[in-house]
């Protein structure tokens, strides 16, 4: 493909929203990417996402007090010298035979919150030490990883001052927003008073933390097992169940995520998270009942404000794709588990799959199903707890079905590493036959923890703003899906969305992945960071901090849109 070398200048935008950050040496990808006029003499350009960062003064790190910041990815430029700089400044780069006419200059909200100055290891440094010294398996976003370096609510700013609205939340644990001023003051509190213990010693926290937990979760949910991660509380449900149960069997859909240890790894049915070591002894899956990507479904199966693109002649009450599930269900009971069975485990929506919702009505039947041959249920609500789904403070809730144990984790200490069991007080005393010990769950700081997000989510009227923003930016998001080809399923509920990328919405097939990937670094480069699931990694998953607003989505989707029109742009550029 032909490409050419295009030369401009940094733009200059007015306006600003207060804040103040040390200036970046270059502008991002996304803001070079379109021809702009030089600035004039005392002023600089506006960050390209839409937030000046302008109006007080603020030196770059090292630098001296002098002139005025006031753009986000410009250069200081107070004074006759620095109006000179900026007009004679030009930045070379490298591009495609096409040239975008899509305009990347989305409003981002205004945000007061300023960043403390970056003190840490320069990026190349950081860059060294991760290679060298941290897990090659814990791998990292974008071609160029962001260096993060502090959060507010539901932003994010890297080490150079750049503001990014933050639609992941910390893989959907941030819960009430980074820093929360509630939980920070409650943690800092306790910090003061008490650290650990154990549990061979009462403390306060953990009875109180304990008593308004539950008083949230309908009976017999009513005795709780505190623990420090999903994986380990879905752990500890598999051990329950088949103690409690004395069966083995557990089922568990394809497409489920439900931990990376070893035990977990049986009930986690992605293949991108298995190894080559022996796992999932006594797990069995069922087919996921996918309504946009399985062979049966319609439009009107799924709890959503917005339906799949497929049609269906189902009457008022019914759902043909529903009972197509149900039999296959059934099929796998009768085929590959025992007459008796420890559970089944579900995730109300699914999170890594990519926000996959099921018909209505099938977790209950399925429930029933289950129960008729002695299995417990279990709902991990690791990513549909604590109000995210909107209309019900729990995900189970939403399929009018009450589980036999329930999990609990990442949102429920807004990024403090904790979680929970909750169950029956007869499940819960099958595991006091022996010893079973957990050294930092249930501990002072995280039980205060704990009590802080709860207290904040009813406060901030958090699961109202989901149920409300939420619907919100499903609806926008759904006119992008009628306009985009590429757009193949806009689904969710509240603030757990997935937009699931296709060739075309006939075939379904995946959107290849350097094409998502495009898509993907275009959003961040303008200021939006969204999470990545799906079996082929071809659906974004959107589930921000619950306390972002209806201007966040309008600045989220604009950005959205402009990346989807790129990329039509590169298509037809690359099919000229």
């Amino acid at each position: 493909m032909g490409q050419n070398w295009i030369t401009a200048k940094l733009s200059r935008q007015p306006g600003g929203n207060g804040n103040r950050h040390p200036a970046p040496p270059e502008p991002p990808v996304a803001a070079r990417e379109a021809a702009v006029t030089a600035a004039p003499a005392g002023t600089c350009g506006r960050d390209p996402r839409g937030g000046a960062r302008g109006g007080a003064a603020h030196p770059a790190p090292g630098a001296a007090p002098g002139p005025t910041w006031r753009g986000g990815w410009g250069r200081c430029c107070g004074g006759a010298a620095g109006s000179a700089a900026v007009r004679g400044r030009r930045v070379a780069f490298r591009q495609q035979k096409w040239r975008s006419l899509v305009s990347t200059q989305a409003k981002m909200p205004p945000c007061d919150f300023v960043p403390e100055k970056y003190q840490s290891y320069p990026y190349e440094r950081m860059q060294k030490i991760r290679e060298q010294n941290i897990s090659p398996a814990l791998r990292m976003y974008y071609k160029k990883p962001l260096l993060l370096h502090q959060g507010h609510m539901q932003w994010l700013f890297d080490y150079e001052g750049r503001r990014y609205l933050d639609l992941f939340a910390g893989i959907v644990t941030v819960s009430v927003g980074h820093c929360h001023p509630k939980v920070t003051m409650a943690t800092q509190k306790q910090l003061a008073r008490l650290w650990h213990t154990t549990n061979i010693y009462m403390h306060p926290s953990i009875q109180e933390y304990a008593e308004k937990l539950t008083s949230l979760l309908p009976d017999p949910l009513k005795v709780v097992y505190l623990t420090n991660s999903g994986s380990e509380a879905n752990d500890l449900a598999m051990f329950m169940a088949r103690l409690y149960t004395r069966n083995f069997d557990i089922i568990c859909f394809r497409g489920a995520y439900h931990g990376s240890s070893p035990y977990t790894l049986g009930l986690t049915s992605i293949g991108l998270y298995k190894h080559g070591v022996a796992n999932g002894f006594g797990c069995s899956t069922t087919m996921l009942p996918d309504v946009f990507r399985g062979p049966w479904g319609g439009s009107h199966c799924r709890d959503s404000p917005v339906q799949t693109v497929r049609k269906c002649s189902c009457s008022e009450g019914t759902c043909h794709a529903n009972d197509q599930y149900i039999e296959q269900f059934k099929d796998t009971l009768n085929t590959s588990v025992p007459k008796t069975i420890a559970g089944f485990i579900a995730e109300p929506i699914q999170g890594v799959n990519g926000a996959v919702q099921y018909p209505r009505n099938f977790l209950k039947e399925a429930f029933r199903l289950v129960r008729e041959r002695g299995g417990v249920c279990i709902s991990d609500e690791v990513q549909t707890g604590f109000g995210r789904t909107g209309s019900h403070f729990w995900g189970f809730q939403t399929h009018d079905v009450v589980p036999d144990i329930v999990t609990l984790a990442k949102g429920i200490g807004n990024g403090f590493p904790m979680a929970a069991v909750v169950t029956t007080k007869e499940i819960a005393s099958s595991l006091a036959q022996n010893l079973h010990f957990n050294t930092f769950g249930g501990g002072p700081l995280a039980c205060v923890v704990g009590a802080a997000v709860l207290d904040a989510i009813e406060e901030d009227g958090l699961q109202k703003n989901s149920e409300d923003v939420g619907t919100y930016m499903l609806l926008k998001l759904a006119k992008l899906r009628d306009k985009f080809k590429i757009v193949g399923d806009v689904r969710g509920k509240g603030l757990m969305i997935g937009v699931e990328m296709v060739t075309d919405k006939d075939s379904r097939h995946p959107l290849p992945a350097e094409e998502i990937n495009q898509i993907w670094e275009d959003c961040k480069d303008m200021g939006v960071l969204i999470g990545r699931g799906g079996l082929y990694s071809q659906t974004f998953r959107i589930k921000p901090p619950m306390c972002i607003t209806k201007k966040d989505v309008d600045f989220a989707v604009e950005v959205f849109h402009s990346a989807l029109q790129r990329h039509v742009e590169r298509a037809d550029a690359k099919h000229s």
